[in-house]
Order: C-alpha cells, then sequence, then structure tokens
C-alpha cells in the first residue's frame, strides 16, 4: 500500500492577531478520498495537535466528509500523534501533501526543515502536492539542478482575488500567487473565484481553493496507481 504524508500549519496566529492554521475541508476531502487505498501520517514543524483554523468548521458542518474526519477516532489519533518534520524520512512516503489554510503562508514557507524535506521528495521522484495556501509551503523547495520547483511548471493556488474576497490580504506576509510566479512559476486559475481548479504537472499536483481539495486528492490518487 502506498504512503501519503499530510503536511499540516503549527501557525495559530496570522499577522493581524487572528486564529490561523489548517483549513478543515483541506484536509478532509482528500484525506477520505486517499484513506481506502494509503497509509496516511499527519506531520507539522511543531509535531501533534497541529491547531485546526476555527473559521473552517462553522462553513462546513453541513460537509460529511469535515464532520466525520473531526469525529473520526482515526483522525483523532493521527493528528495527536503527528510527528515533527525534523522527525519525517521521505523515503518512507510516496507522495508529500500540504494541506491549506493560512498557516503554510506563517510558518511553512520560512521553515529550513520543510524546505530540505520538500526538496529531497522532489529530487527522488515523489509526488508533490498542496492545495489552496498549501503551495506557500514549497516556496524554498528546488529542484536537483538548484531551481524553484516552481521554475517552469504549470501549478494554481489561493488568488489574489480570492485573498481579497476573502478579506485576508493583510493576515498574510506575501501573496501566494504573486511570491510563485516571481519563482518562475506557470500560474493557471479558474475562471471564477472559489470554483475548483486542480493542475497536474507531471509529480507536480496543486489545488486553487477549498473547492479544489477533492481533486487533488483524486489527482495524487491517480498518480499513485
Amino acid at each position: 500500500m502506498p504512503a501519503v504524508l499530510f503536511i499540516l500549519s503549527s501557525a495559530s496566529k496570522n499577522l493581524m492577531g487572528g486564529r490561523a492554521g489548517w483549513y478543515l475541508p483541506e484536509a478532509a476531502h482528500p484525506y477520505w478520498i486517499l484513506a481506502p487505498h494509503a497509509t496516511i501520517d499527519f506531520a507539522s514543524p511543531a509535531g501533534p495537535n497541529p491547531p485546526l483554523d476555527p473559521r473552517s468548521v462553522e462553513p462546513y458542518k453541513d460537509d460529511k466528509e469535515s464532520v466525520s474526519f473531526l469525529e473520526d477516532e482515526t483522525v483523532k489519533q493521527k493528528l495527536a500523534n503527528a510527528k515533527k518534520l525534523s522527525e519525517v524520512n521521505v523515503k518512507d512516503y510516496d507522495a508529500i501533501f500540504y494541506v491549506g489554510g493560512h498557516g503554510p503562508v506563517l510558518d511553512l514557507a520560512f521553515d529550513e526543515e520543510n524546505a530540505r524535506l520538500a526538496s529531497e521528495a522532489w529530487k527522488e521522484g515523489r509526488i508533490v502536492s498542496a492545495v489552496c495556501h498549501g503551495p506557500a509551503a514549497l516556496v524554498k523547495t528546488i529542484d536537483a539542478h538548484g531551481k524553484p520547483i516552481f521554475a517552469g511548471r504549470r501549478f494554481t493556488a489561493f488568488s489574489n482575488v480570492e485573498e481579497e474576497l476573502f478579506g485576508t490580504v493583510k493576515e498574510v506576509p506575501f501573496s501566494v500567487e504573486d511570491k510563485t510566479i516571481e519563482l518562475g512559476g506557470l500560474f493557471e486559475k479558474a475562471a471564477e473565484p472559489w470554483a475548483s481548479h486542480v493542475v497536474v504537472d507531471g509529480k507536480f499536483i496543486t489545488g486553487e481553493n477549498p473547492a479544489s481539495a477533492a481533486g487533488v486528492g483524486q489527482a495524487i490518487l491517480k498518480a499513485l496507481q
């Protein structure tokens, strides 16, 4: 059975002092798609119990995948036993997946351990995937030639328009769209804000927003098979 590592942020506060963390459906939807077919572990910079952004709970109270994710005993155990990034051996996983939420822009983007881990995963031919703000975690990731993983590759992420509509521009240190384009990425987005949009460029799999999380899960599953 293939193994997938879900990497979540440990950042509980944004730049304005409000709550941050990981975004519920962006973990839940891919989890339930992959769980029957892969072993899944969780990891974060600080290890156990990475903070859930409470703003992602109420809007998804009628979303069965999100509700069951929060209630599931196996999931609770995995979160409580999340590894520190420094404890992760990339060779144990066929894919790494960065869950979105504003957290990745606040901690994972600047985390040297994360940069090392993601770069190693990419160089070894693992699947590297992310959704929404998750691609921010890859801004220091480099390929075997020392180039940013984004350079010359198609991808997507939470767009500037969506950040503005969400009213969260001042909560994060940089725009994910702008930063990744600066790194040479070929940014794509949905025709309309909030629509599902998934981009697969070889083993680089990205999704634009919460609505794209299931599609990213399906793309990871297809790549694993």
